[in-house]
């Protein structure tokens, strides 16, 4: 049995290995044959030892698939590094090399192997099991599609010829409808089952099989993504949120409750900050809240500048800056000393992303929500305890604002700041005013999580940050607006033709970095 769990697993990576290379659509049904040619029966006492490679390939190609992209555009990074020349993703000058990867190692390490769990009977033989799949493909999967706008979901693995794109609308909708599927499978499991039998276990890398933290993790992904739609689908928002928020196992609440991925691997944030020479810095406008409102997280998150006239800061680089004119290894980086060591295991969800989010809910009056003052504090309070920082009269600073941004390498980039918000809670002040606020926060406490960032900034328009300082985009990005997405890659258009029209044509929009996603809706939050 041994021999088969080995060669059950290593079939799906090779076969996602050798297929990313190939239309990741089109050929889906080729890399979901059973490498190992097991019986039904075999696949179905093998299904739970797929769990792990699957969440391993959540951060597949990391550095491309989110590094030089999402923590980029998020203000979270930059990088020192002229990469292609110095004309890349970090000015606008989209690599689809890069692009393309975010796209199709999804398909091959989390969609292909969840479609060989379904294929394996698990929907009804290993219900625990299943419930678990489905969320780490929704939670993969809508990465994806924020990424992109329109994907192939609810045909992935239909057709050998051509496999049409869902409209964004349509794949959140799929999503909301799997995680009921999810959180009812493990439900009725726990209550058939007592005690209960852990058939996950150490296959697990996040929650080690506790079906209870699965469960209130999937409550959670409710809740995030019935906020992403808030705008365009207020209805639909309050209907999921309020679900959400009235579950009866509760969201992720306590720092106990987060969700950390803990693989044995290298830290991709050690590997492309350290052992890649410090390709990853710390951006400007992250070095310059963190600054602004000495925060007690900024030594645990990133490590002081040396360069004169910024040494002991938390200075980052600006965006699109021309890295050629200087070395800009002497800023902020990540701490890779005690936060990003070499082992540290990589966070997928956090509380205080959910107290947050409560806070919101509230602000938009969604039943069960609490209230708006009371969810944002516990937010700060349950991040600084999460990065070991000494909270002190942070809640309470009605002054402290973002600071300017200095380079003393080269002073073309120096701009004054561009937020005035302020962290203590103003009862008084507008909801659009506190949501900026309460945003701003979110996003210091989500941090390294830049993809996730990213697609709220796009959301609200906060926290606001400095813009591109370069803009190689021929026009086709707006450099005060910023980006907005990733242009379909090049790989689906030669294999995928007839699909990928569909893709064009519900996205409404040329196919470039400058065009808004479905829930990306310009103009006020309320």
């Amino acid at each position: 049995m041994e021999i088969n769990v080995i060669k059950y697993i290593s079939g799906l990576m090779v076969f996602g290995a050798v297929n990313m290379f190939l239309g990741c659509t089109k050929n889906f049904e080729d890399y979901n044959t059973n490498p190992a040619s097991l019986t039904d029966e075999q696949s179905l006492r093998l299904v739970p030892t797929a769990i792990g490679p699957i969440q391993l390939g959540l951060l597949s190609s990391f550095q491309v698939t989110q590094n030089l992209s999402g923590d980029a555009y998020a203000g979270y990074m930059m990088s020192p590094t002229n990469f292609a020349g110095g004309i890349n993703n970090l000015n606008y000058a989209l690599v689809d090399g890069w692009n393309g990867r975010p796209f199709s190692e999804q398909y091959n390490f989390i969609m292909a192997p969840v479609k060989k769990i379904a294929d394996a009977g698990a929907r009804i033989n290993s219900p625990d099991v299943w419930g678990v799949a489905l969320l780490l493909q929704v939670y993969a999967m809508h990465k994806v599609t924020d990424k992109f706008g329109p994907i192939p979901y609810t045909k992935t693995g239909t057709s050998f010829r051509s496999i049409p794109y869902d409209d964004q609308k349509t794949v959140y909708q799929s999503f909301f409808n799997q995680i009921d599927t999810a959180v009812n499978n493990m439900r009725t499991y726990l209550t058939g089952n007592a005690p209960i039998k852990n058939r996950i276990g150490t296959s697990d890398l996040i929650y080690g099989g506790d079906l209870n933290k699965w469960i209130k993790f999937g409550n959670s992904l409710r809740l995030r993504l019935a906020m992403r739609v808030s705008k365009v689908d207020p209805v639909l928002a309050k209907t999921q949120g309020e679900v959400a928020l009235s579950a009866a196992e509760g969201l992720l609440s306590a720092n106990n409750d987060n969700a950390w991925l803990t693989s044995g691997k290298q830290n991709d944030y050690w590997l492309v900050t350290y052992l890649y020479n410090r390709d990853n810095m710390i951006n400007a406008s992250f070095g310059s809240f963190l600054d602004g409102y000495k925060d007690p997280r900024a030594s645990k998150m990133a490590l002081p500048a040396t360069q004169a006239g910024i040494s002991g800061k938390y200075a980052g680089i600006r965006l699109g800056v021309d890295v050629l004119k200087g070395d800009y290894k002497t800023f902020s980086a990540y701490n890779y000393e005690e936060s990003f060591k070499q082992f540290s295991p990589h966070m997928i969800m956090n509380a205080s992303e959910i107290w947050f989010l409560k806070a919101e809910a509230a602000l938009r009056n969604w039943s069960g929500a609490g209230d708006a003052k009371t969810n944002y504090e516990k937010g700060i309070q349950t991040s600084m305890e999460q990065w070991g920082a000494s909270i002190g009269g942070y809640l309470n600073d009605a002054t402290a604002k973002q600071s300017d941004y200095v380079d003393p390498i080269n002073t073309a980039n120096n701009i004054a700041a561009v937020s005035s918000v302020t962290i203590k809670w103003e009862e008084g002040a507008s909801k659009e005013k506190n949501l900026e606020r309460l945003i701003t926060q979110k996003w210091l406490a989500l941090f390294p999580d830049g993809q996730e960032a990213w697609s709220e900034y796009r959301r609200t328009g906060y926290p606001k940050l400095f813009p591109v300082a370069r803009n190689f985009s021929n026009g086709a990005i707006d450099t005060q607006v910023q980006i907005r997405r990733l242009p379909f890659a090049e790989s689906e258009k030669l294999s995928n033709p007839e699909g990928i029209k569909t893709g064009l044509s519900a996205l409404g929009g040329p196919d470039n970095g400058g065009t808004r996603l479905w829930w990306d809706k310009a103009g006020p939050n309320f």
